[in-house]
């Protein structure tokens, strides 16, 4: 405890921050962009989870010359920092045309569209041209046109094809189920009809005529467990960057690659119920949670500092509750004995997507200060 509480002074710390270990993410980066070069894949990832532009050049070293993003506004921040070729992987929101036309007369800007509408208000008012992506729904159910809907695929392939200012790709999904999987075996059988889905849905638009369709799938866990790739041309992971709880309950990674923790300072203690309490709530955490192995709901757990890194996950010390700013942690006697008010803990967050986008900075356990968005 007394190793953690001097690194984070000599940090200048003292209150809830976000630390990242830097050569884990490295290692997670080079497990992911070699899997794709060994699949023969393009490797576009999803910048969505660390949403730092220093961490995006990490991806540079690798061969990563496109990427993924969650919002116009996300993808203005990367085009101002030299990303040129990028696809913004949420349904295009017309709302925001002028954005659109702003980005399109720069950079390679590719969009997603799963309705006619969509398409009819961007061919009025677009100015430049924008790749397009045909948003396919294999079984997530949360936006996209169902891969059996052969007659709506139909319809927008051939009014992207004969548009003068969309330049069509192909189609995409995100098969965002798989976090709802049981086991791994259910997670591969997820990929495997993802792909298949895609390829059914691909051989119908290439049947009408519409040549040079791709697909893009992308989801961590099937990337993370999956070897076969076989008929995709590209793939969109995101959270591997950093992984999580989540992502090691489901056994997509393992906890010495989880490299992000909130470091949260300890604010009470109290013997009667065996709970500590950190200044480290909602605001600091997020309100992801996920069940324990006795089904009960938990919001993180602690971990240590070992050996200039995360240590194991201590899941006898669960964050129970949050509020806005504080977090109830039930611990053993052993660390109930070994804490002290104004010490630090470090929190492993349950997703860490969630948890990084409260924050405006990393602080990396190698020293260095990292901005973000």
């Amino acid at each position: 405890m007394h190793e953690i509480n001097e690194l984070l002074k000599s940090f200048g710390i003292s209150k809830p921050s976000l630390l990242l270990d830097k050569n884990r993410v490295l290692s997670n980066i080079d497990k992911m962009a070699n899997k794709a070069k060994t699949a023969g894949v393009r490797f576009r990832p999803h910048f969505k989870t660390h949403q730092s532009v220093e961490i995006g050049n990490w991806f540079r070293d690798f061969g990563v010359t496109a990427i993924t993003v969650s919002s116009l506004d996300m993808a203005m921040y990367f085009a101002k920092h030299g990303w040129s070729d990028i696809t913004v992987a949420f349904i295009t929101n017309l709302l925001e045309i002028n954005n659109i036309n702003e980005l399109a007369g720069r950079i390679k800007l590719n969009l997603l569209v799963d309705s006619e509408q969509i398409l009819s208000i961007l061919n009025q008012q677009l100015k430049y041209q924008v790749g397009m992506w045909i948003k396919i729904d294999t079984g997530y159910h949360r936006t996209g046109v169902s891969w059996e809907d052969f007659d709506t695929l139909q319809s927008l392939g051939e009014k992207i094809r004969t548009s003068p200012l969309l330049d069509f790709h192909g189609l995409l999904t995100h098969a965002g189920h798989s976090y709802r999987a049981k086991s791994l075996d259910g997670i591969r059988k997820i990929h495997e009809e993802t792909v298949s889905r895609m390829l059914s849905a691909k051989d119908y638009i290439e049947d009408i005529g519409i040549e040079s369709c791709e697909i893009s799938v992308g989801d961590t866990p099937t990337c993370s467990l999956a070897d076969d790739f076989t008929g995709v041309d590209e793939i969109r992971p995101g959270n591997f960057v950093f992984y999580d709880l989540m992502q090691e309950k489901l056994g997509s990674c393992a906890e010495n690659e989880i490299a992000v923790a909130v470091a949260c300072p300890v604010v009470g203690k109290y013997k009667d119920r065996n709970q500590i309490v950190i200044y480290g709530g909602a605001v600091h955490l997020s309100n992801a949670n996920m069940l324990d192995r006795n089904r009960k709901q938990i919001f993180g757990y602690l971990t240590s500092f070992q050996n200039g890194t995360f240590g194991p996950i201590n899941k006898n010390a669960p964050v129970v509750s949050l509020t806005q700013e504080h977090g109830i942690v039930s611990v053993d006697n052993e660390l109930f004995n070994e804490i002290d008010v104004a010490d630090f803990v470090f929190v492993f967050p349950v997703h860490s997507c969630l948890t990084c986008n409260l924050y405006k900075e990393y602080h990396s356990l190698q020293g260095e200060i990292i901005s973000c968005l």
